[in-house]
């Protein structure tokens, strides 16, 4: 099943998602007026064959506009940082990393987060004001949704407690991320963190089958798959679920493959009217602009 939430003729709607007939099949009931629906559909653990007797018609995409699909996050979103090797490496050389001199590939996951407030939708625009930033770098990857409350979690058992996952991209001011040392600030700011367009449930899209395109201006910058993690998803279930109890609709971004802004020289940071896009298989497509103040 694939869900999320949309725009159509000037009605916010949530939809189950038909990727290769490029249409949504709107979704009615008490879903219709929620303000939250896709989060209420994961802690209710609604089955498709529940939202298809709520179906209420159809459109097609071209007639929509894919909105975030949860509307309000439960917390902040779970990042992982460092955990595509290449990438570690080149963050290390990059002269952004504060904390320097240790192994460039971590020994353990390196968790931190990205405050609610940060989300935005597929085509939203990125903003930040370059008096404030002037080093704003894409990280595009993949995102865990969390579907049942889990503490102390297997790696065995992991993967029974995902909902599904999102296409994310984990926007970083690189500067903020190196002057303030706790990388927070840098991965906080408004609209820094674009996710949807839609959630694809975990049997739907195998983790095997997840692959990650992210370009600027159709310029091709980062490949990678979910299986080249240096911590796989179960791992990162685990070491958070040990530590806190994960709660329905919690996302966890991944990490980044190389390529990032960072990793060129001199490095290619994000300016006024560039386009990212993030594409993930089965996952749909992140099409942002950027917009300075």
């Amino acid at each position: 099943m694939k869900i999320g939430r949309v725009s159509h003729l000037g009605r916010v709607r949530m939809v189950v998602v038909d990727e290769a007939g490029a249409k949504v099949a709107f979704i009615g009931g008490s879903f219709a007026s929620h303000p939250n629906p896709v989060q209420a559909v994961i802690e209710r653990r609604i089955t498709a064959a529940e939202l298809d007797r709520l179906k209420d018609g159809e459109a097609g995409f071209a007639d929509v506009s894919f909105l975030s699909p949860i509307s309000a996050p439960v917390r902040n979103i779970f990042a992982v940082g460092k955990n595509y090797t290449e990438h570690a490496t080149e963050f290390d050389k990059s002269g952004f990393n504060a904390t320097s001199g240790a192994s460039a590939v971590p020994a353990f996951p390196q968790i931190f987060t990205k405050a609610t407030t940060s989300l935005a939708g597929p085509t939203d625009d990125i903003r930040f004001d370059p008096t404030h930033t002037a080093s704003v770098d894409y990280e595009g990857e993949i995102g865990v949704v969390i579907g049942a409350e889990c503490r102390n979690v297997s790696k065995a058992d992991a993967i029974d407690k995902v909902f599904g996952f999102i296409a994310l991209n984990d926007v970083t001011a690189r500067d903020l991320q190196k002057n303030h040392a706790q990388w927070f600030l840098g991965k906080s700011l408004d609209t820094f963190c674009p996710v949807g367009p839609w959630i694809s449930t975990a049997d739907e899209s195998p983790v095997e089958s997840l692959r990650l395109q992210t370009w600027v201006n159709g310029e091709l910058r980062q490949t990678g798959v979910l299986t080249d993690l240096i911590f796989d998803v179960p791992t990162l279930i685990a070491t958070l679920s040990r530590a806190m109890t994960l709660l329905p609709g919690d996302i966890i971004a991944t990490g980044t493959p190389v390529g990032v802004g960072i990793g060129h020289t001199p490095p290619k940071f994000l300016q006024d009217g560039d386009v990212v896009r993030v594409a993930v298989s089965g996952l749909g497509e992140l099409n942002n602009r950027v917009r300075t103040r």
